[in-house]
């Protein structure tokens, strides 16, 4: 009904122009939305507002000269201008039948829109350091940003799915480290482990592979390794020491066996992470190498740009980048003491990849640590001459998992974490991708495990995966008595769904693409969980209350293509979150 009621507005306007009434020019996007009182009618626009400084006129003025140019609507019961100049519209209680010929006409289609059209958006999540495996912080990102990317889609835009990879920069010099330590170990040299490598127990079958690969060719003995080491912590600094024993492995290795334990490293974790992802239902068009931007040059032309720009300076041996100027808190390094681009450095470049390659908008999922991470980036933007608002930054908190009443604490380096693997196998990847996205994305998800495992109303997931299969079960005991349905009869009778709970589905099955427009606009995946939720809900109740197999066979069809809207509209819905939706449970 939105969109008619916004074509109607359209031609209005048109209208108007085309008799002189109305200037040509700009024209803002018409919105009609949904009013929150029946006394201002089912809906309204505030198109007047939005035009009346351009057109000279006041809105109230307006609105009524748009109202008079209205093309007339059998589904319009009528038009009134309200307060300042809104237009609302009432609706003829027989329209709200239209939306079950709607459903099953455009089936899984139903719910999709043209608002994006013609708008190309780059949307970067996940990029967890390839440097362990994912865990269930990262799957709330993953699930966050597959199914706001699916929802994208499904209102116009054409999306593009990357995976920035950081493969380089010190902390994979730690896990190269830290594999051909235990490298080390298998060959029996025994070596304390620093406190800042990575102590997870993935990091043994990485080196076994190792071993497996090169056999004894990298074995060097502990004291070689060992050797006028700085302390390691307690007694001393833990990062001066991993970077010495960085640069020892490098020296006793040289470069060519050194980049095999690097590369043995980073290909097995990314390995493990590609297929981790691709189990949990989220793909990628580009995984995109941090390494290869380095080598392309482009980190270095985009510290060049920023220098043309006047916006580096130099200080205590490094450059830096003055985005203090631009809104951030402080200036920030691009350059180290030592030569090397800081990780801010490659963003820039990467960011400015991405623009290059033509995206209308640039949306990145963070986790909610990088919070001051934003303004620097948008910052360096500006400097560059793009507008900053091209790049909208999501921020993820990380779910927290409970088990019984103890908080389980994750740690990348220390290895005492939950993976994703894990909760996927524990709780399936259906109650996870729905649990991760069931409410915004910057509030903190406690993740109940036996609720999300429980085959309860009071398991969201399995509430709406169960209304679903109800309604392939009452088709099943449609057949099994012999009985088929008439579509075309039940449309012609659906007038005579008159029970509350009929009207109630009605309206909710009508506000489907209004929620996904509204969920996609907003990046707001939570309002299609809770949407779903609720649909759910109110067929349960009908489903409870009615008998659906009636003698009555208009009455029968009817409330057949009713029940069969709210089955398409459920898994529609469930498909972009990347829930199945099972036809028995």
């Amino acid at each position: 009904m939105q969109e008619r009621l916004q074509k109607l507005l359209a031609q209005a306007v048109a209208e108007l122009r085309r008799q002189g009434r109305l200037p040509m020019g700009a024209e803002p996007p018409i919105r009609v939305d949904r009013t929150r009182t029946p006394e201002h009618g089912d809906f309204s626009s505030n198109l007047a507002l939005l035009l009346a400084k351009a057109c000279g006129e006041a809105p109230r003025v307006l609105a009524e000269k748009i109202v008079q140019a209205l093309p007339t609507d059998p589904y319009v019961r009528r038009v009134e201008v309200a307060g300042p100049g809104f237009i609302n519209f009432f609706i003829d209680p027989n329209a709200q039948f239209e939306i079950v010929p709607r459903v099953l006409r455009e089936g899984e289609n139903f719910g999709q829109s043209r608002f994006g059209q013609g708008k190309k958006v780059h949307i970067e999540f996940v990029s967890a350091n390839p440097t362990g495996p994912l865990h269930v912080g990262h799957g709330r990102g993953a699930a966050y940003g597959a199914t706001l990317a699916n929802l994208l889609e499904a209102v116009g835009f054409e999306v593009h799915r990357e995976y920035y990879v950081n493969d380089a920069g010190r902390q994979m010099d730690i896990l190269a480290v830290s594999v051909w330590l235990r490298y080390l170990e298998r060959l029996g040299e025994r070596l304390p482990f620093p406190q800042s490598g990575y102590r997870g127990a993935y990091i043994l079958p990485i080196a076994e592979a190792l071993h497996a690969k090169v056999g004894a060719a990298l074995h060097r003995p502990a004291q070689a390794v060992l050797a006028d080491l700085p302390p390691d912590a307690p007694e001393g600094d833990k990062e001066r020491y991993i970077d010495a024993l960085i640069a020892r492995a490098k020296s006793l290795l040289g470069e060519e066996a050194y980049a095999q334990v690097f590369e043995t490293g980073l290909g097995l974790i990314l390995q493990d992470i590609r297929e981790d992802l691709e189990a949990f239902g989220v793909r990628y068009d580009t995984w995109f190498s941090e390494r290869q931007l380095i080598r392309s040059g482009r980190v270095e032309e985009a510290i060049a740009r920023l220098r043309r720009a006047g916006f580096l300076y130099e200080k205590d041996g490094a450059l830096w980048f003055a985005s203090s100027r631009l809104g951030d808190e402080k200036d920030r390094v691009v350059v180290r003491e030592n030569g090397q681009y800081t990780y801010f450095a490659s963003d820039i470049a990467y960011h400015l990849d991405k623009i290059a390659r033509g995206f209308d908008l640039l949306i990145d999922v963070w986790g909610a640590d990088h919070h001051g991470y934003v303004p620097r980036l948008q910052a360096a933007l500006a400097a560059l001459g793009y507008d900053p608002q091209k790049l909208t930054v999501r921020l993820v908190q990380f779910a927290v998992l409970y088990r019984g009443q103890e908080k389980v604490q994750m740690s990348t380096r220390a290895g005492e974490f939950v993976t994703l693997r894990q909760l996927r196998e524990e709780v399936g990847k259906d109650a996870a991708r729905f649990f991760y996205c069931m409410r915004k994305a910057e509030q903190h998800l406690d993740f109940d495990l036996q609720l999300a495992v429980s085959q309860t109303s009071d398991n969201p997931v399995y509430y709406v995966q169960y209304a679903h299969a109800r309604v392939c079960s009452v088709f099943k005991q449609l057949k099994e008595r012999g009985w088929a349905r008439d579509v075309a009869r039940g449309m012609a009778n659906l007038a005579r769904l008159r029970e509350p709970h009929e009207l109630a589905l009605l309206a909710t099955l009508a506000r489907y693409p209004e929620v996904i427009e509204r969920a996609a606009r907003q990046y707001e995946p939570h309002q299609l969980t809770h949407y779903l939720r609720e649909l759910a809900g109110e067929f349960h109740t009908y489903y409870n209350a009615h008998t659906f197999l009636v003698e009555d066979a208009n009455l029968r069809d009817a409330r057949l293509n009713l029940i069969d809207a709210v089955r398409q509209t459920l898994a529609n819905g469930l498909a972009l979150l990347d829930v199945s939706a099972p036809e028995a449970m």
